[in-house]
């Protein structure tokens, strides 16, 4: 049986969409934009700081469905310039230090809001 996830530290969906579902021990979360809970803002700054602010969003989601980000299997981050992918790089290295999740990651054209980074994720339960 599935099991929506939602997490009050992470901006309310802008669309028809949870946060993620818990399925069985794993957790699907829906593509985590660099926006503030606090301010509902996208995160000001370039793509570090939206890129620390979209992985403190998953990790958020995450941890609401019973994981962390030692639980991560696979990553899914979507960059709205192939340009900033070393220093996307560099946050998501702060996040995932070792024994990292498997990950694709790629340009696209746009992205909502405008923003610069969406990351979604696939976990399992702690």
């Amino acid at each position: 049986m599935t099991k929506v996830i939602t997490s009050q530290s992470a901006p309310e969906a802008i669309g028809p969409y949870s946060h993620g579902n818990l399925y069985g021990d794993l957790i699907f979360t829906s593509g985590q934009l660099p926006v503030s809970k606090a301010t509902g803002a996208v995160a000001e700054g370039g793509i570090s700081e939206q890129s620390r602010q979209s992985l403190e969003n998953l990790k958020s989601v995450i941890e609401a469905g019973g994981g962390n980000l030692d639980t991560v299997l696979k990553t899914t981050c979507y960059l709205s310039d192939i340009s900033d992918f070393a220093a996307f790089n560099a946050v998501y290295a702060e996040f995932f230090k070792t024994d990292c999740p498997a990950r694709s990651c790629f340009a696209v054209k746009d992205l909502p809001m405008g923003v610069k980074v969406e990351i979604e994720a696939i976990a399992h339960r702690a």
